[in-house]
């Protein structure tokens, strides 16, 4: 039953979505991230106002890591063309980019501990394989929208 409620959401949003910008595309995916991982984690209304804001924070700087950080540097070296570039300079990547992961791990690392005085251990398990599931379905409907 969760999951026909929730497939409900994906299919009554991905009509809205297909005619908005980018940045109300993007509010409408946390809106509905939001509620498929309130419900496979079965928050609690004390859990939930805990929960968000600390997740909201992680999530705002994994986004500025991954989206302001790493794809700069990949649109970087498409533009100039890996095979273009000397060693310095890939090397000079590659330390960025080790950086910018370095970065993702310990935000990881901070989240898990920040959550660990909210939830139970067995949430925080939950919300790494919500966080997988929900992408694995965004996913699977980007690519059902692009074969129609």
């Amino acid at each position: 039953m969760k999951t026909k409620f929730l497939l409900s959401l994906f299919l009554l949003f991905s009509y809205a979505m297909h005619s908005q910008g980018h940045k109300e595309k993007r509010a409408q995916i946390k809106a509905l991230k939001v509620s498929f991982i309130t419900t496979e984690l079965s928050l609690t209304s004390e859990e939930a106002a805990k929960f968000w804001p600390i997740y909201n924070v992680y999530e705002d700087k994994e986004f500025e890591i991954k989206h302001d950080k790493m794809r700069k540097l990949i649109k970087q070296l498409d533009e100039k063309g890996i095979d273009k570039i000397s060693d310095k300079e890939a090397m000079s990547y590659l330390n960025q980019l080790e950086t910018a992961d370095e970065e993702l791990f310990h935000l990881k690392q901070k989240l898990v501990n920040d959550l660990k005085t909210i939830i139970s251990p067995i949430k925080i398990l939950k919300l790494k394989k919500a966080e997988n599931d929900f992408n694995r379905k965004l996913l699977e409907k980007y690519r059902k929208k692009k074969r129609e």
